[in-house]
C-alpha cells in the first residue's frame, strides 16, 4: 500500500474519532408524535452534525410534571415540541432561558412568547375537533354532532371518549377551552353534562380519535392533526369542528436555564424556528409559526384559524393546579387506567 493511501486512511480515521467525540449530545423533552420526532431529529442533525437529539417523549401533561418534578435538578437541556400553556408555567417558576433564535422577526407574533427577549418560541398551532366515526352513527343511530353542547345530549350517554387533561395537553386546553367559553361557572357544568357522556378519559390526545377511527367508540374528542391522519389513512371518520369555538395550544421550544450545554441548544432553538422546519411541521398541521410558511391544510375548513377561541394561556398556566385538582375530584372515577 502506497505511504499516501496510508496517510490518508490514518487521517481518515483519526478525524471520524475525533468528530465522533466532540459530537454532542442533547437531551430533548417532547410531546411531539414519535412519527414526526424521528424525522424532525433526522433533518436538524443533518443541518447540525455535531450535534445528536435524544429524545425523552410521553404526553404534555407527563412531560410538564416531569420537568417541574426535577425543577432543583433539572435533566433536560431543551424543551421542544411541548404547549406553551406548560412553558408558561415553567418560565413563571424560572426554568427556562430567555433566546431570541435566528429568525425570530419572522414568525408570527400571536405564537411566540410577548416579550422583548422570549423565553419560548412557537411551532405550531395543535387545536382541537370530534372524529365522527359515521360507520358506527348510522348502526346507533347517532346524530352528527354540530357544537360543544351538542355533545352533552343524552343520545350520546357512553358513546363519547376524550384526554384526560392532566395526561393531554390536548385535554388540557379543551378543558380551559370551555371555562373560557362558557365562563367558570358554565364550563363546569357542561363538563358535569358531558361526563354523563363519556366512556372513559384516555391518556393521550391521539387515541381518543384512533379509537374513534377503528370503531371502539363511534366519537373521539381529539385534536387535528391525529383527525386528519386517521382519516386520510382510510378510517370512516368526519371531522367535527364544533361553532362555538376551538381549544387550541402552541407546540413551542425553549432552552432549559441551567443547560450546560447552551450551544448545542441555542442550535436547536434556531432550527425550531426556521423556514425549513416550519416547512416540515406544515406536512402535519395547519398554522405554523413562520409568516412565510402558509399552505393549507387538506380536510380542515378555509378559516381554520378564525375558529380558535382567543385563549389566554396566562389563565392557562396561572390555574394550572387548581383547574386540574377540581377536574380530578369531578371526574376522575372514568380515567383509563394508567399503563405500568
Amino acid at each position: 500500500m502506497r505511504l499516501t493511501t496510508m496517510l490518508a486512511l490514518l487521517c481518515a480515521g483519526l478525524c471520524s474519532h475525533v468528530f465522533a467525540a466532540e459530537r454532542v449530545s442533547l437531551l430533548v423533552y417532547t410531546a411531539l408524535e414519535t412519527d414526526q420526532i424521528r424525522a424532525y431529529k433526522s433533518a436538524f442533525e443533518k443541518t447540525y452534525p455535531d450535534v445528536e437529539i435524544k429524545w425523552v417523549r410521553d404526553s404534555t401533561g407527563i412531560i410538564t410534571a416531569r420537568l417541574l418534578a426535577e425543577k432543583a435538578n433539572p435533566q433536560a437541556d431543551v424543551v421542544m415540541g411541548v404547549a406553551a400553556s406548560s412553558l408558561a408555567l415553567m418560565d413563571a417558576e424560572g426554568m427556562l432561558l430567555p433566546y431570541k433564535p435566528k429568525g425570530y422577526e419572522q414568525l408570527n407574533a400571536k405564537y411566540v412568547d410577548a416579550k422583548a427577549v422570549p423565553s419560548w418560541v412557537g411551532m405550531d398551532v395543535a387545536g382541537a375537533t370530534i372524529c365522527f366515526n359515521t360507520v358506527e352513527a348510522k348502526k346507533m343511530n347517532l346524530p352528527k354532532p354540530e357544537t360543544w353542547q351538542d355533545l352533552a345530549k343524552p343520545v350520546y350517554k357512553g358513546k363519547i371518549v376524550m384526554p384526560h387533561p392532566a395526561s393531554s395537553g390536548t385535554g388540557y386546553f379543551d378543558v380551559t377551552a370551555w371555562l373560557q367559553l362558557f365562563g367558570e361557572q358554565g364550563g363546569w357544568k357542561y363538563m358535569d353534562a358531558l361526563h354523563e357522556n363519556i366512556a372513559q378519559y384516555m391518556h393521550s390526545g391521539s387515541k381518543p380519535c384512533k379509537s374513534a377511527g377503528s370503531g371502539e367508540f363511534p366519537i373521539g374528542i381529539s385534536l387535528e392533526y391525529r383527525g386528519t391522519q386517521v382519516k386520510s389513512g382510510g378510517a370512516p371518520i368526519d371531522l367535527v369542528f364544533p361553532k362555538e369555538g376551538l381549544g387550541w395550544d402552541i407546540e413551542a421550544t425553549g432552552i432549559m436555564k441551567n443547560t450546560k450545554k447552551l450551544d448545542a441548544a441555542k442550535k436547536l432553538a434556531d432550527w425550531s424556528a426556521s423556514k425549513e422546519a416550519n416547512e416540515m411541521y406544515q406536512k402535519n398541521v395547519a398554522i405554523v409559526a413562520h409568516t412565510a410558511v402558509n399552505k393549507p391544510l387538506e380536510g380542515l375548513p378555509a378559516n381554520y384559524e378564525e375558529m380558535l377561541i382567543k385563549n389566554d394561556f396566562a389563565f392557562a398556566a396561572k390555574n394550572r393546579d387548581k383547574i386540574l385538582a377540581e377536574w380530578s375530584r369531578r371526574y376522575d372515577a372514568k380515567s383509563e387506567p394508567k399503563s405500568k
